[in-house]
């Protein structure tokens, strides 16, 4: 395959940035889009040029690094697939690829295709686990869970952290995010305690991140590579509604 590709340079968060025109020749169909881009780079280092950088880790759709607007489109054109999942048989010979990074006023560009993410971070340290001790592991039987609860916990739970729900949504919130968090621990018995104190803490944070607010567009749930589904913003918002209508002290103890 011969692709074109418009890539974005920037060589810090204060210089000037643009689109960048690079001819990528010979790829395999069976690459990777980040295996396409180790190509371009060690053609690019070869002719002494600068590399382009981007965030990478696993390579297997688990950590979430590879955050990644192609063509407009937040990890690319294919449904729950993350970046580094998506392969170049998912373009055709001779396209022209857009390669930008996320933009969210929350993230601001370190280099090229590279963001600070830290505010996710941020958010989790905010309220985003459990401090209870729990003692030994308890045997799995023990606690009875419905399974429909289960399983929309662990739905959830899938959320890489990624930030494809911010780059892609109109308002740059990051409420897909946060609910995901929110209704992982908010559902299992573990995290009651703490349950409506953890929500009123993390929307606290991402309000002061810089996020935007949700509207309920949708196009987070679209571009997640995990595919987890807006419905656990209303959850976030109605354990946040009854916080600010708790007293503090009460929040910290109440539970369903």
């Amino acid at each position: 395959m011969n692709l074109t590709l418009h890539v974005w340079r920037q060589a810090g968060p204060d210089a000037p940035g643009r689109m960048v025109r690079y001819e990528a020749a010979d790829i395999s169909p069976d690459m990777s889009f980040l295996e396409m881009l180790d190509v371009v780079n060690e053609r690019l280092m070869q002719t002494g040029d600068s590399p382009i950088a981007f965030d990478h880790d696993c390579r297997e759709g688990i950590c979430g690094s590879c955050s990644l607007m192609i063509n407009g489109v937040a990890h690319g054109p294919n449904p729950g697939t993350a970046t580094c999942q998506l392969h170049m048989r998912s373009f055709a010979d001779g396209d022209e690829i857009h390669i930008e990074p996320w933009r969210a006023r929350a993230f601001p560009v370190v280099r090229d295709l590279v963001v600070d993410r830290a505010a996710l971070d941020r958010i989790i340290a905010a309220g985003g686990f459990v401090s209870a001790a729990t003692g030994s592991a308890p045997d799995g039987n023990a606690t009875l869970i419905p399974k429909d609860t289960v399983d929309t916990a662990m739905d959830a739970a899938q959320c890489i952290g990624c930030g494809a729900c911010v780059a892609a949504c109109p308002n740059g919130s990051a409420s897909l995010f946060t609910a995901a968090k929110i209704t992982h621990l908010g559902l299992l018995p573990q995290g009651q305690p703490e349950r409506l104190q953890r929500a009123r803490r993390m929307v606290e944070r991402m309000d002061i991140e810089g996020f935007g607010g949700c509207t309920l567009y949708g196009e987070c749930q679209e571009a997640c590579p995990k595919m987890i589904s807006i419905d656990t913003i209303t959850r976030m918002n109605r354990d946040f509604l009854r916080a600010s209508m708790t007293p503090v002290r009460a929040a910290v103890a109440e539970s369903d």
